[in-house]
């Protein structure tokens, strides 16, 4: 299993010397030439990818950065602009110390439902895809098709045909020799590392059970604009809309089901579960969504390892964490930091967010790309395994669901597509689709 330490290891053996013949043509020429970044997806996880990647070549190669931002796209062209008008502000608080490497053109602007074509057809080396998860399949198809390194954000799907897919772009971005990060930065972060390469060596003993959860408050809502179509209005409102959010389960737990799964070595292979929408706003589907706040799913792993995982939207005690169970002993980061036994086992240094991009940056200038697509469509289709083991109220087993012809993007989709949004789904109302 690869993990930072792993990476840190190979990078240190091979002296950091750049392999630029072994990649591809269009990914990075050599190891001291400018990365070239274009981001797709400008909200605010997608700005928040620019600062963190900036902050991290800044780390690595302090006053003589070599990475430029140099491209940007987005659905909406206010927001595709707004973006590329911060990141050149010299007097923005997170962006300004940035600005020479701001090198976005009005040309370089791209907005639509294929603007991420047109980036793509830049001379951009690396990728940044942070649009709502609904689109990430498509999106690293192209991006990979193109020849791109590529971060990408968490989910990378939200279905059986979007995890299908996925999988099928392990094997092309390896032989072409690409870098893709994903953005289950636990994966990055040194508390963990340290934490987990203890409990790999044995000390909590065999694992027995384990227990996550991301239990927290409401999100975000926004009024309908005047005269907005109803693609407009969902993908402003994108987390309350299954096709292109996934349920909060796929979104958001997804981090903590990728702990477990990490520690366990791969994903689970069945599920049962179940939950509802209790206390989202009530009404017409297509105003008010169709997402649950809240789902207990239980999932076995093939050993009889057990997981138990919570996640929901509603008011009450928040608890983000993870707990391993071992038959000597406890790992666990609930109440805060890194404990086995009551003792800590790990520390933090620098933000995961910041780290999985100097990780990123590293491997691509050795000519060693770390590619953690299979692992994070593993994480990815485990929350969607369990998603929809509680919608239907019934044990889903792994290959089944996966082979599933479950397929929620809307078909032949333009700005102008009439919406139709089916109900949240009654507990036990939902049916596995046949095999595709």
């Amino acid at each position: 299993m690869s993990n930072r330490r792993d990476f840190l290891k190979t990078t240190a053996a091979v002296g950091g010397v750049a392999v630029a013949n072994t990649l591809a043509a269009g990914a990075f020429a050599a190891g001291n030439d400018t990365i070239k970044v274009g981001l797709i997806g400008c909200g605010g996880r997608g700005r928040g990818a620019v600062r963190d990647i900036l902050e991290a070549e800044e780390k690595i190669n302090g006053a003589n950065p070599k990475v430029e931002i140099v491209a940007v796209a987005d659905v909406f062209k206010g927001q595709a602009e707004d973006a590329a008008k911060v990141f050149a502000n010299e007097k923005s608080e997170h962006y300004g110390r940035y600005h020479k490497q701001i090198k976005i053109k009005p040309e370089t602007v791209f907005d639509g439902l294929d603007a991420y074509e047109k980036l793509l057809k830049t001379d951009v080396n690396l990728v940044i895809l942070a649009t709502p998860p609904g689109f990430r399949p498509t999106h690293l198809e192209a991006a990979v098709k193109a020849g791109k390194n590529i971060f990408c954000e968490k989910p990378v799907c939200v279905d059986a045909t979007g995890a299908r897919k996925c999988y099928g772009l392990v094997e092309e971005s390896k032989k072409k020799n690409l870098a893709i990060v994903a953005g289950t930065q636990r994966r990055h972060q040194k508390g963990y590392l340290e934490s987990i390469k203890k409990i790999q060596d044995g000390m909590i003993g065999e694992v027995r059970a384990a227990r996550c959860s991301w239990n927290g408050q409401g999100i975000w809502f926004h009024d309908r604009a005047a005269n907005a179509t109803d693609v407009e209005y969902q993908l402003n409102n994108w987390y309350h809309f299954m096709w292109v959010c996934g349920d909060h389960i796929v979104e958001q737990h997804v981090h903590n089901l990728d702990v477990i799964n990490w520690v366990m070595g791969g994903p689970p292979v069945k599920a049962c579960g179940m939950g509802g929408r209790a206390n989202r706003k009530p009404g017409d589907p297509n105003v008010v969504g169709n997402i649950w706040d809240h789902f207990a799913v239980e999932y076995e792993y093939a050993n009889g390892v057990r997981l138990f995982s919570y996640c929901r939207h509603l008011p009450g005690e928040e608890d983000v964490s993870e707990t391993v169970f071992g038959s000597t002993g406890t790992f666990t980061t609930q109440k805060g930091g890194y404990r086995i036994n009551g003792k800590p086992s790990g520390e933090d240094d620098i933000s995961a967010y910041v780290q999985e991009h100097i990780d990123l940056l590293k491997s691509i200038r050795a000519g060693l790309p770390l590619n953690e697509l299979k692992q994070v469509t593993d994480s990815t289709f485990t929350a969607v395994l369990g998603r929809n083991a509680a919608y239907a109220c019934r044990e889903l087993k792994w290959d089944a669901a996966l082979a599933a012809a479950e397929d929620t993007m809307p078909k032949n989709l333009t700005m102008a597509t009439k919406l139709t949004t089916s109900r949240a789904p009654v507990p036990g109302s939902w049916k596995l689709p046949p095999r595709a």
